[in-house]
């Protein structure tokens, strides 16, 4: 009986762990060298056991310490502006990527701190592309920190917390705003003209936008707004699906400038 491709991998990787060298491995089983080696590299990933390579932080895998704050704030970026691109023939890990308009420098370094913080064992980069900067992180566990990976657009498929996570985002509801803020959201002054007394004058007031196609997300982004005590009103979906929330009462506005701020 011919074995499938996944099987002759399978007992490849069994051989290895027993100590089989590489050459004997693919004399035995009829593979090349080169590939066995690459099937070696991926077992010896995924445990975390490559030569001269600390293993990837994981909470899930390893019962390593999570810096929730953190986290909190780097799943919002990553459901706003976010994706998790799989290994493949060219890629030999998992790796986040976040996408930050050049117009705010500081998020891109709130980006890369998050990421030290969450994964501190791996290293982010930044990659240039026009007018933004994508900030990069590549571990094979990214998955177990972001369930909500998927194929496709995030607004063509269901988008829900996990009980840890939302227990997360209820502790540190304020990072996960910020988050959801800095990727989806802005802060910006409206202004409107009124005549008093025949003179026409100008008034001026800051409020806080987000904008997502996901209705999951929009309602996770409300919610926790609920949470904590901010008013918002929606506006009517957009005929490409879009939905802009709107958080405008003064009060809530102050509470949003002394949690989030404007951009930077």
């Amino acid at each position: 009986m011919r074995m499938t491709s996944s099987s002759v991998r399978e007992q490849a990787v069994l051989l290895l762990r027993q100590g089989v060298r590489n050459r004997d491995v693919s004399r035995r089983l009829g593979v090349p060298q080169s590939t066995v080696g690459d099937w070696k590299h991926h077992d010896l990933a995924k445990r975390g056991m490559l030569p001269g390579r600390k293993r990837s932080t994981c909470a899930h895998c390893y019962g390593d310490e999570l810096d929730r704050p953190a986290y909190a704030y780097l799943l919002g970026l990553y459901l706003g502006d976010g994706h998790i691109l799989l290994p493949n023939e060219h890629r030999r890990t998992q790796s986040l990527q976040i996408t930050c308009d050049d117009k705010w420098p500081g998020i891109a370094d709130s980006a890369e701190t998050a990421m030290r913080r969450v994964l501190p064992r791996n290293t982010p980069c930044r990659v240039r592309r026009t007018g933004c900067h994508d900030v990069k992180i590549h571990s094979n566990h990214l998955t177990c920190h972001f369930p909500q990976h998927g194929p496709g657009k995030k607004h063509a498929r269901a988008i829900a917390l996990e009980p840890w996570q939302q227990e997360i985002v209820d502790a540190h509801p304020w990072e996960f705003l910020r988050g959801l803020i800095h990727s989806d959201g802005c802060r910006i002054t409206n202004w409107a003209t009124r005549t008093v007394n025949g003179v026409v004058r100008r008034h001026e007031y800051p409020r806080y936008f987000f904008t997502n196609t996901s209705t999951d997300i929009i309602r996770l982004f409300t919610d926790t707004l609920d949470a904590v005590g901010v008013r918002w009103k929606a506006s009517a979906p957009r005929p490409t699906g879009q939905v802009n929330v709107s958080v405008a009462r003064k009060e809530s506005v102050a509470l949003m400038d002394a949690h989030i701020g404007p951009k930077y």
